[in-house]
């Protein structure tokens, strides 16, 4: 369809400490035993979306992420692989990589996205309304902790916020206005002018933005080059757009005014064109401008860039993989209520034991769990609604409850987990209870240690000078 799809993949997210390292960069985090990453590559390729630039920041993580994309995706998909410094969020991501962008229109994609609708569908509509960005809304989703406890000590102090507040057009095409980010605890301003231009507007506060837009290139090129102080796409691009965008139809309407030197005529004016708008607005039209013609002639249609969204049905799948909080919920989701995207067979009993694995007499694997490549688990145990990664080493007597194990962790005897998030090769020994905590890579858990809400993280050495 002529569109160049850009994947922001991350780099070491800075929110998701101590989860992410230098040895596993954002992209690579597991969902459900397959780096996260996987997920919008695959989609994308449904799609026939196959030549695509991924962008990661930071040059150790890019070289991590292309090493398993080549031997992943061998044959499958054209990437190229892009490195950018480190920090400088998406909008500072695409400006780096401005000059490998050439086509009409641009995907972009977050890399952290795991969801099932289809990204042709918002290209389509970009295309259909001849849009200048297509911004793609979901519902928002229900995170927090599940039957018996939570698995983010950091996230869950925090009180749910609300992710945008956007305003709509009756037909539900339309962006007409935004806040995204701190703005969105601020009281909210709307100018009356813009009410009145718009006729109606729908707010919503129970959108998800999925950071999948399409935009024009040449309209996002001009802005990055002229806002060097944009760093974010859903902060500072998306709400500059739409601020732009309403500006534009009002400022017609202003210029008009000025130009009669008659504050009835004006008002007069104002009305004939408002009015048309109004009766525009709910029909694609309605971002068809009507100027007055030269000596009151009849109105001649004036178009204006647009800002389009596409609202996917409640019953997709679509999260972002951006929080502590997100990362448990979306492995709980993934082997649970949207096992479609897992890409497994599950068995009979509603859960994924590798044929490699090995059960100790009497241990239980309960419906919605997952137990990788190679792993073992002593007698005794029982797992519920938890991923256990490839090559573990579980002891006897054990407890995992709403918890994700990576790959080559071993627990000793007497354990419990619940809530929790171990990371790859630690270690805990004999009795350790953890509730809530998360464990970075590496890490030892000393024998009958007690942790709730904790973060438990090697420390990095540091560099010299």
């Amino acid at each position: 369809m002529d569109f160049q799809v850009v994947v922001l993949a991350g780099g070491t997210s800075k929110e998701l400490i101590p989860l992410v390292s230098k040895e596993v960069p954002k992209a690579l985090l597991p969902v459900a035993n397959r780096p996260v990453l996987s997920y919008v590559l695959e989609l994308l390729e449904q799609s026939n979306l196959k030549d695509l630039i991924v962008v990661v920041e930071g040059e150790d993580a890019a070289l991590r992420v292309g090493g398993w994309i080549s031997s992943a995706y061998v044959d499958r998909l054209h990437v190229e692989v892009a490195a950018v410094p480190e920090d400088v969020g998406t909008a500072g991501a695409l400006r780096a990589i401005g000059h490998h962008l050439t086509a009409h229109d641009i995907l972009v994609v977050s890399g952290d996205l795991v969801c099932d609708v289809p990204p042709g569908a918002v290209a389509a509509a970009h295309r259909r309304h001849d849009a200048i960005v297509t911004a793609m809304l979901c519902s928002a989703r229900v995170s927090g902790p599940s039957e018996s406890g939570s698995a983010g000590g950091k996230d869950k102090a925090k009180k749910p916020g609300r992710d945008n507040i956007i305003g709509l057009d009756p037909t539900q095409q339309f962006l007409l206005f935004i806040a995204a980010g701190a703005e969105v605890e601020k009281d909210i301003r709307v100018q009356k002018s813009i009410l009145r231009a718009v006729g109606q507007m729908e707010i919503r506060a129970d959108l998800m933005d999925a950071h999948l837009y399409a935009f024009k290139r040449s309209v996002l090129q001009e802005i990055l080059d002229q806002k060097e102080t944009f760093q974010s796409l859903r902060q500072d691009v998306l709400p500059y757009l739409v601020r732009s965008q309403l500006r534009s139809e009002l400022s017609l309407h202003g210029a008009q005014s000025e130009e009669n030197g008659n504050d009835k005529v004006a008002s007069q004016d104002n009305k004939v064109s408002l009015s048309q708008l109004l009766t525009n607005s709910s029909t694609p039209s309605f971002h068809e401008l009507y100027a007055v013609g030269p000596n009151g002639s009849a109105p001649v249609p004036r178009k204006t860039h647009k800002c389009c969204v596409y609202i996917a049905s409640k019953n997709k799948f679509c999260a972002r993989l951006n929080s502590i909080q997100a990362f448990s919920d979306i492995n709980r989701d993934v082997i649970g209520d949207a096992s479609h995207l897992s890409g497994y067979s599950f068995s009979a009993h509603n859960n994924i034991i590798h044929p490699s694995a090995v059960l100790g007499s009497k241990t239980t694997v309960g419906p919605q769990c997952m137990l990788g490549e190679g792993s073992q688990m002593g007698d005794k145990c029982s797992v519920k609604r938890s991923v256990i990664g490839r090559h573990c080493r579980i002891g006897s007597n054990v407890k995992v409850v709403s918890s994700v194990i990576m790959n080559h962790v071993s627990i000793g005897d007497g354990c419990s987990i619940q809530g929790s998030v171990i990371c790859s090769n630690v270690q805990l020994q004999d009795r350790v209870v953890l509730k809530d905590c998360q464990v970075g890579a590496g890490f030892v858990v000393s024998a009958g240690s007690e942790y709730k809400g904790e973060s438990l993280a090697r420390k990095e050495k540091c560099q010299p000078q």
